[in-house]
Order: structure tokens, then sequence, then C-alpha cells
């Protein structure tokens, strides 16, 4: 099978790697089936496409929607090479899933209005998919209502027209969109787990989703929610666009 492309940006190691596992995991991919490309370490090496079954931008602690002089050196160089990534995953309409960051980069590639509107603090929310959730090869075997983890400074406030809303929650309006047929972003995290969330409060206590001091509460809280559903949408991902190699 042709790997499966992860572009991280996540500089903390516990975090990175336990969302590298995470993806392996639910996505039932062994390590070689899942090339990790961590960008916050290095610029992004000439990628070529057909290489690749498809294409996974995980979260990041990145804010799309900051000034740009608010924004690292880093992150501008990671903007700007997934923005280059984007014109030719678009224009092939090449298999795509971002998540949470993926929402502020490939929304913002098409035109979407992301802003600090809809942020919604580290926790597990009530998703309630869209009639064309429901009819969406990737959300298949989801019930209509499933709880997801979030955490985030930003969403997307307007789509743009060629977008599908795929699901939303009461709030934030825009929890998963399509564009095309095979690319797609949401804004939970479909490959967290109750204890994937606990390694992230801890790692990002001093990253101003929520005050240092609520930490050890935020754990305590994630623990009382069980979150199963979302992790089909990787399994599914993985399994509509596994290519074989010719």
């Amino acid at each position: 099978m042709k790997p499966f492309l992860l572009l991280a940006s996540r500089a903390e190691d516990a975090a990175a790697d336990e969302e590298y596992g995470a993806y392996l995991r639910f996505g039932g991919l062994a390590p070689e089936q899942l090339v990790r490309v961590r960008m916050e370490a290095a610029p992004l090496p000439e990628l070529d496409l057909s290489d690749y079954s498809g294409v996974i931008v995980g979260g990041s602690p990145f804010t799309s929607s900051d000034p740009p002089n608010d924004k690292t050196l880093v992150q501008q160089r990671v903007e700007k090479e997934l923005s280059s990534l984007l014109d030719k995953v678009v224009a092939a309409d090449f298999p795509f899933l971002g998540a949470c960051y993926g929402v502020g980069t490939l929304g913002l590639h098409q035109g979407a209005v992301i802003d600090r509107t809809y942020g919604e603090g580290l926790g597990g929310v009530t998703i309630k998919l869209t009639a064309e959730g429901l009819q969406d090869p990737l959300l298949e075997g989801l019930s209509e209502r499933f709880v997801a983890f979030t955490g985030h400074k930003e969403a997307c406030t307007v789509l743009p027209g060629h977008a599908v809303l795929l699901a939303g929650s009461a709030a934030c309006p825009v929890q998963m969109f399509r564009i095309k047929q095979n690319l797609y972003a949401t804004q939970f995290h479909p490959e967290l787990d109750a204890e994937g969330l606990v390694t992230r409060i801890r790692t990002y206590r001093h990253a101003g989703y929520f005050p240092p001091d609520a930490a050890e509460q935020l754990v305590v809280e994630a623990r009382k929610f069980t979150s199963t559903e979302p992790m089909k949408i990787v399994r599914n991902f993985v399994r509509r666009y596994a290519r074989m190699f010719s």
C-alpha cells in the first residue's frame, strides 16, 4: 500500500508522538504506512503526491487568523509551504483530511472567513451531522449526533459557496466541511480520545487555551467523556483512499 502522509507541526514531542500514535491506531496503520513530516522542525521536502495514498494535516499550536506580525518565522514558513502544497492537492482533488488546523489551512486557501468568533475550550462537545453529512461516505457508520473533543482559538465563520457543510455544533456552526469530492477538514479532532486530550491539556497549559491553573480540573472533566465515533472518520479515510503500488 502507498503510505499516507501526516503533516505535523507540534514542537512538543509528547503531543506530537501522541498524535502520530493515534493516527496509526485509529487508522489501522503500521508505521511504514504513515509517513510523518514535522514541518515545524525543517522546511517541507519536495513531495510527489503520486507516492502517497492521501494527506493528513494534524492539529497545531499555530493560529492561521493571527495578524502576520504576530506570527513567528516558523509559522510563516509552515503556512506558506502548506498553501503551496494545497494548490496541488486541491487542483488534483487529492485525498486530504485536515484535523482542526485543517480548517484554518484548507479553509483560508479556499476563501473561508477564519477568525476567533467561534473558538472553543478544550473538552467534549456534541457534534451534529447535516443532511449532507449523513450521506457522505467519510462519515459512514457515525451517529447523527456524537461526542468529539475540541480545543481551538479560531474557527470558520463563513464557508465559501462551493464548500459542503457536513457537521456543526451549538457553539461552533462549522465543525466539518468538504471541498470538491475528496478534500475534508474537521474542527474537532477525529484522532483524539480522553487520554490523548489529557496529554494535550498538560502540554499546552501555558499556550493560552485556558488559565494554567485550570489544567488539572480540565483533566478531570476530560475523563468524564467517552469519544469513540470520530475515530471512524480516520478509519474511513484510510479504507476509502488506500492505494496500492502499481
